[in-house]
């Protein structure tokens, strides 16, 4: 049941840092898939 849990929390940790790393890196869903016609708000 621990081993469960250590597992769980290291895909919370892993998909958190992959986030940052990906915005940060400027692969964001909304850098990738918005060409020079789309008017993004925000």
């Amino acid at each position: 049941m621990k081993a469960m849990f250590v597992g769980f929390a290291a895909v919370v940790v892993i998909a958190i840092a992959a986030n940052i790393l990906l915005n940060r890196a400027g692969f964001s869903s909304q850098d990738v898939h918005s060409g020079p016609a789309v008017r993004l708000d925000g």
